[in-house]
Formats: C-alpha cells, sequence, structure tokens
C-alpha cells in the first residue's frame, strides 16, 4: 500500500533531527519550481532542509522505501523545470549545506557543500590567490549544487570550460541511500569509468550530490575589454565567427541585442542603447605584450565585419560596468512580462546563420524575442517575450520555442548548452539523441536508480 503524505511527513520528522522537516504549505508552494516560465511543477508533501550528509541518507532511504520521488534543489534559478516538484514528492533543499570545508592552495582544491553560492567560493578562493573559473550569470545567488547538477558555463566558459571541467570528486547518496565517493582528489586519475563526470550534468536523477571537490586556477592576468557596436544580429554573429576564424580565445565574447539593451537601460538608466542595435563585449586576459596583441585583433574582427563602432575600454570600471549589464539582461528582461528562455548552442561558424534564423522565427510567429549570448562558444539565449495573460502570444512562443530547437539541431547544434534539459528540453533531447541513444541514458539510469525516484520525469520522459 503506498504511503499517505501524512504517513511520509510523520516517518519523516521521527527519523531526521528536529527542524529538517516542513510541512508549511505556503513554504512548500515556494519551493515548488524554478525559473522556468510554464514549465509544470506539482505540490509536494514535504520539504526537507539537511544540515549533513546523514539526513539526506534518511530521505533517500525512506523514499525508496515507498517509491516516492525526491527532488533536489539549489537556489532554484534553473531555467528549464529541472528543480519542479512532482505531487507527494519530497523536495531536498541544500540552502542550510553552504560550508565551504576547504581551500587546499598546494593542491589547488576546494571542497564544497552543496548549498554554497558559486560567487562566495570564487571571492573565498581569491583570498588565496586561487580562482573558480565556472561563472553562470546566476552566479551571486546560483549554488555549487545546482551548477553541477547541469553543467553550468558562464561568461569565461568559452576560453576555461564548463563545470564539469572542474569537478575533481564529489560524495553522493544513491541507489537506496548508499553513501558513495566519486571521483579523486589527485591531479591525475584514471581507475574505473568516470562516475564523477556522470553525475555533472545529470540534473538529479542519477543521486544527490552532498560534497563537491572543485579544481581551482591560479589568479589570472588583469583582462583588457572590447567594445563593438552592431547595427544587426547578423552583422554581429560575423565578428563572433571572425573571431573565431583568426584562432583567437577570449576570455570572454558576450552578445545583448537592442530589446536587452534597452531593458536594462529602462532599469539601471546606464545609456547602453544609445550606441547602436546590438553590443559585443569580448575580453581577453593572455599576460603581457600577448594580451595586448589579442585585444587589437579581436578589435580588427569587430571592425572587419562592420562595427558601427568599437574600441577599447581603459577604465577598468566602466569595463565591469559594461559586463554587470550583461548579467543584468534577463532580469532586466524578465520585468517586461513572462519570458521563455532559450539555450541552444551551435558551431561558432553557424552563429550569424542561427541568429538569422532566429529573428526569421521571431517574425513567423509574431513574437517578441530578445537575444544574449556566450557567442564565444556559440551558447544563445533567446529570449521569447509574452504579455502576462496572453494566451495566445504563450501559444505562439511556445512554438517558436520548439522551432529554434529544431533549427539548432539542424545546422549541427545541441538542444542546451548550460541549462540543461529538464522538463523543457525533453523533446528536442530526443530528436538530437535519437532511439539508441536515449536507451543508454535510460539503461544508467535505471542501474543507479533501481527504485526510480531521483527526480523523476526529468530529462527524457520514463
Amino acid at each position: 500500500m503506498a504511503v499517505t503524505p501524512e504517513d511520509l511527513v510523520a516517518e519523516l520528522e521521527r527519523v531526521l533531527p528536529a527542524g529538517r522537516v516542513v510541512r508549511d504549505a505556503d513554504v512548500l508552494a515556494s519551493y515548488a519550481h524554478d525559473e522556468a516560465e510554464w514549465a509544470p511543477y506539482g505540490t509536494p508533501a514535504a520539504l526537507v532542509r539537511p544540515r549533513e550528509t546523514a539526513d539526506v541518507r534518511e530521505v533517500v532511504a525512506l523514499c525508496a522505501a515507498h517509491g516516492v520521488p525526491v527532488v533536489a534543489r539549489g537556489a532554484g534559478t534553473g531555467l528549464s523545470g529541472g528543480a519542479n516538484a512532482l505531487d507527494g514528492c519530497v523536495v531536498v533543499s541544500f540552502e542550510a549545506m553552504n560550508t565551504i570545508l576547504t581551500i587546499d592552495p598546494d593542491e589547488r582544491l576546494a571542497v564544497v557543500q552543496p548549498g554554497v553560492v558559486n560567487d562566495d567560493l570564487r571571492a573565498a578562493c581569491a583570498e588565496h590567490g586561487l580562482w573558480y573559473p565556472p561563472d553562470p550569470a546566476s552566479a551571486p545567488w546560483s549554488t555549487i549544487g545546482g551548477n553541477v547538477a547541469t553543467n553550468a558555463g558562464g561568461l569565461c566558459c568559452v576560453k576555461y570550460g564548463v563545470t564539469r571541467d572542474y569537478v575533481l570528486g564529489m560524495e553522493a547518496v544513491v541507489g537506496r541511500g548508499e553513501v558513495v565517493r566519486l571521483g579523486r582528489r589527485t591531479a591525475k586519475g584514471v581507475a574505473g569509468y568516470d562516475l564523477a563526470g556522470l553525475m555533472v550534468g545529470s540534473e538529479g536523477t542519477l543521486g544527490i550530490v552532498t560534497e563537491i571537490t572543485v579544481r581551482l586556477r591560479g589568479a589570472r592576468a588583469a583582462e583588457r575589454t572590447i567594445v563593438g557596436y552592431f547595427d544587426s544580429l547578423v552583422a554581429a554573429g560575423e565578428a563572433v565567427a571572425a573571431v573565431s576564424a583568426a584562432g583567437i580565445v577570449p576570455s570572454a565574447l558576450e552578445l545583448i541585442d537592442r530589446h536587452c539593451l534597452r531593458a536594462v537601460d529602462d532599469w539601471k538608466h546606464m545609456g547602453l542603447a544609445d550606441g547602436g542595435d546590438v553590443l559585443l563585449l569580448g575580453r581577453a586576459d593572455a599576460p603581457g605584450q600577448a594580451g595586448e596583441e589579442e585585444a587589437d585583433a579581436i578589435l580588427a574582427c569587430f571592425d572587419s565585419a562592420g562595427a558601427t563602432w568599437s574600441t577599447r575600454s581603459t577604465d577598468p570600471e566602466e569595463a565591469e560596468a559594461l559586463f554587470a549589464a550583461r548579467r543584468l539582461a534577463y532580469p532586466a528582461v524578465e520585468r517586461l512580462g513572462p519570458v521563455l528562455t532559450e539555450d541552444i548552442c551551435v558551431p561558432r561558424m553557424l552563429v550569424p546563420e542561427m541568429l538569422s534564423r532566429i529573428e526569421r522565427i521571431a517574425k513567423e510567429h509574431d513574437i517578441h524575442i530578445a537575444n544574449v549570448a556566450h557567442a564565444g562558444d556559440g551558447n544563445l539565449h533567446p529570449l521569447m517575450i509574452t504579455s502576462p495573460d496572453d494566451e495566445a502570444a504563450r501559444v505562439r512562443a511556445q512554438a517558436a520555442f520548439e522551432q529554434i530547437v529544431d533549427e539548432a539541431i539542424a545546422i549541427g547544434g545541441t538542444v542546451t548548452g548550460e541549462h540543461g534539459v529538464g522538463l523543457l528540453k525533453r523533446r528536442g533531447l530526443e530528436e538530437e539523441a535519437g532511439p539508441e541513444v536515449l536507451a543508454m541514458h535510460r539503461a544508467i539510469k535505471q542501474a543507479l536508480d533501481p527504485a526510480g525516484i531521483f527526480n523523476p520525469g526529468k530529462v527524457f520522459a520514463v
């Protein structure tokens, strides 16, 4: 007989220390979904705020015994529905497991709990002259555990890689409550399958990560910032392709279109939209003269692609303000109405082609699409903006969303570069991967989650 929600909560309260379990309906409602627009969600039976791995082990063992779904949650900043609750599930929120356990300057690694905020880790590492590179736009709020779940990237991943490139190992609760350690703390190691790498990007479907060991780098050289305005998305895309064709690897190359520039201006009064329709922000961080030459080469690529205005910023505060504006683009657009967010990634040389297709799709569906992008690695974020309570616009936006996914796949791209599949990209994953590869995914899921409790229904339908 299936356990009732009331009995489940009572059992959780019996096996966990006082204060870990929350049953208040208003609180549960606030933890029921992430930031993905229109992604479905249910009502959890309980919220658990663990303080140690033993708490998570108890939750997983109990839920496995009763066949109750478990949904792990970081800060709730996700944009694919990956942390959305199912009816009757237990949501495990890691806000109380937020300690940086170790920073080892000699081995250049850090050990953290999953609730540590990305920017807090970066600040703590900087005190030791070290740097943790993955920097999603949500870095001031998103957690390392959530970053691991989606294999998050960010502004500098064009040169320095994504979360998986920095995860050495982890502790996780898997199966029916077993606690395992995966990966290593050494600089090298090839013993067995890369199970830690498998967990990164698995979106909580294979187990629950309770501790993460990450690789650190030494502090990097000062960055040079290059600014270029363009009169169209395609022209800006041509500049991105020119940078790639020249063999330049910038430390950041970000695109912000006129809709986002105006939204940031309306909110923060920065005057960004006065310079042109599309803004490209490039950065070069090679040391010494090599960095100067790299910055000049990026500027030349902007000019050759038809920049209407371009320059190298000589004011560090101005440069930081420009990149702060890039991070503000999504919340600024979100103030205009419901926003359905894409996360496609295409080959870098095809960025202009994909931007052209996005413009065509916007016209075909009569939808307002704003664009920001980690353009240097082809990761585009079209933002479909609608008016509140406009059901017809919502339907058109969702149709445009699916068409953009199909167009990205058609030119050799992928349905998600860093946000994860979650609920919104399941159809796209099926199209991209095909039945044989999906069968491999399902076999892994079944082997590592025999009770079928870890975030079921996400990534692919079971």
